[in-house]
């Protein structure tokens, strides 16, 4: 957790539950909550003109969504959807700004959570210049594995389905099964019934 719920709660915030596939917020609105994730899996896209959908993220269990809209006047430019049945603490950006006025530790707390946000887009929008399918699934599974604090092999049990890691690899789903099976050939991953293990 990034605040912990205690003190979110105890200032007026509410668990709102959501089911697969709803919007928490949709581009071009005007930010107005905190939103943190205490369990479920959301998706932050954006669609292209052409109609394709632009995955940024698959945030879960733990972790706010849209924070940095609160500290800026920009409207989303994003989207938050539901992939699973999701509670998420919702909290007014008001409240949010006299929590943190009172414990400016926790903004150093967000800092921190939006760097390493902002280090995991750019690792992953540097996937559109790899080729090699087991390079990109690496890279992702590398930084999962090192940001959750695992170290030793098939320490790590990969949070997303192969659709997911599909979506945030840029690869077809069918290459990402392919290559995740030829990595358990080479003994980079462990895979138990559909679970995978780096």
């Amino acid at each position: 957790m990034v605040i912990s719920e205690e003190l979110l709660f105890s200032h007026g915030a509410t668990l709102e539950r959501y089911e697969a596939g709803d919007a928490i917020f949709q581009e071009g609105v005007a930010a107005k909550y905190y939103f943190q994730i205490r369990q479920g899996t959301v998706k932050l896209n954006t669609f292209l003109e052409d109609g394709k959908e632009f995955v940024h993220g698959l945030p879960f269990d733990g972790h706010c969504i849209g924070e940095s809209y609160l500290f800026t006047d920009h409207h989303y430019a994003i989207n938050a959807i539901a992939v699973t049945s999701c509670e998420i603490i919702r909290i007014s950006g008001t409240k949010l700004l006299e929590i943190l006025m009172v414990n400016p530790e926790l903004l150093l707390e967000i800092n921190k959570y939006i760097a390493d946000r902002m280090h995991f887009r750019y690792m992953i929008s540097s996937f559109l210049a790899i080729s090699d399918p087991i390079i990109k699934l690496m890279k992702l599974f590398d930084h999962i594995k090192k940001y959750f604090g695992f170290e030793e092999a098939y320490s790590f049990l990969i949070p997303y389905t192969r659709q997911q890691i599909a979506t945030l690899t840029g690869l077809r789903v069918e290459t990402v099964i392919r290559y995740v099976k030829k990595m358990e050939e080479q003994k980079m991953v462990k895979i138990e019934s559909t679970k995978i293990y780096y």
